[in-house]
């Protein structure tokens, strides 16, 4: 495992959470159960990357893996550490990104900020979507959860950065506990699901 550079990176934290959309069809929210909830009541199946099939270790060229058809991949400048299902920058002050595909309709995260030791720290987190929506909110460890919606274009790729608070001058990496992919299924999928059952009817009739 990579040994991690003592770098300070402090700014001014932003008081309250608050986000900006590049689209108006974004929902976003700190809850996971309503989050989990709005998705699935807009059709979408809920899978969860824990990142327990990752060994713990140093990945310069980032990490890559998948869930329930989802392949995604994590990167950062310097590269990523993984230990016991967290994933985060090797380098502190680099934002953590995320690549998926195919995109994904709906994706949330327990995101925040570790320090060189892995414990986790209150930081305030910094996440961007593909689409440009950018979300900014303080984070105090994995119990904290942030998470998207989109019912227009979907999810492709998420960002992730941790800032100091302005008293503290240890290194704050940002960190992924667990991801979140909401996903519904494509119409043609649909179809082929329907028609597969309808195909076992008939042969239940005529057993």
């Amino acid at each position: 495992m990579s040994s991690r550079a003592l770098i300070a990176s402090v700014i001014a934290l932003t008081p309250a959470a608050y986000a900006t959309a590049g689209v108006s069809s974004m929902f976003y929210t700190v809850d996971a159960a309503a989050w989990a909830a709005y998705s699935t009541n807009l059709g979408a199946s809920i899978s969860t990357e824990n990142f327990s099939t990752v060994s713990s270790g140093f990945y310069g060229s980032g990490i890559a893996g998948s869930t329930a058809g989802i392949s995604w991949t994590a990167n950062a400048i310097g590269g990523v550490d993984a230990l016991a299902g967290l994933v985060t920058t090797a380098n502190a002050s680099n934002a953590l990104s995320f690549a998926f595909a195919p995109g994904v309709n709906g994706i949330g995260g327990n995101l925040y900020g570790t320090n060189s030791s892995f414990a986790a720290v209150p930081t305030t987190i910094t996440v961007t979507l593909s689409d440009g929506t950018m979300y900014i909110g303080n984070s105090n460890g994995p119990s904290d959860f942030i998470g998207f919606y989109s019912s227009g274009a979907t999810i492709s790729s998420l960002s992730v950065s941790a800032s100091n608070y302005p008293s503290s001058g240890d290194p704050i990496y940002a960190t992924a506990d667990n991801l979140y992919f909401a996903a519904v299924p494509a119409p043609g999928a649909v179809a082929l699901i329907g028609l597969a059952g309808v195909v076992a009817r008939r042969r239940d009739r005529r057993a």
